[in-house]
């Protein structure tokens, strides 16, 4: 499976530890260069700059030929958008709710930080009452009643 990743799901699932769960699920993931550079920005947490410095092998860094540009959206999210659509990934990996509706208009599926770690606890990769106790530690953003919901499905 091709996978292409914005920054926040990475970034939070190396905030929690649980960052190997990527190649375990998906082999290969890539990532536009505005992605990494992101990732490295001063303001990062330092785990996260350290993972970018050294790149682990399943985590490639690929330049699009273009950026289309998107309204609403961060160019970090624009370069992955666009470069999934350039190289036929089969998923996206983004959070942010402008840029996951971005991908869907231009008919790319997404899973999103809490999609990976509900489908790391199905293969049983994970406990996932712990990933998400640690995620709210780690400053992710979701509503109560969507965790509360995700543990219930999960159940």
């Amino acid at each position: 499976m091709l996978v292409v990743a914005d920054s926040s799901p990475l970034r939070y699932l190396l905030l929690i530890g649980q960052i190997d769960i990527l190649p375990k699920l998906f082999g290969q993931v890539v990532i536009p260069p505005t992605v990494a550079e992101e990732l490295s920005h001063v303001n990062t947490p330092r785990p996260v700059r350290d993972f970018i410095s050294q790149p682990p092998s399943w985590l490639d860094i690929l330049t699009p030929q273009s950026v289309e540009p998107i309204p609403d959206i961060d160019l970090g999210e624009c370069a992955a958008i666009n470069l999934v659509l350039e190289i036929k990934a089969d998923l996206l990996l983004i959070d942010d709710l402008d840029g996951r509706q971005a991908a869907l208009a231009r008919g790319i599926s997404i899973a999103g930080t809490l999609g990976v770690l509900k489908l790391a606890a199905k293969r049983a990769l994970l406990s996932l009452p712990d990933a998400i106790e640690k995620l709210q530690q780690s400053g992710f953003h979701a509503s109560s009643d969507v965790l509360k919901k995700l543990l219930e499905e999960s159940e």
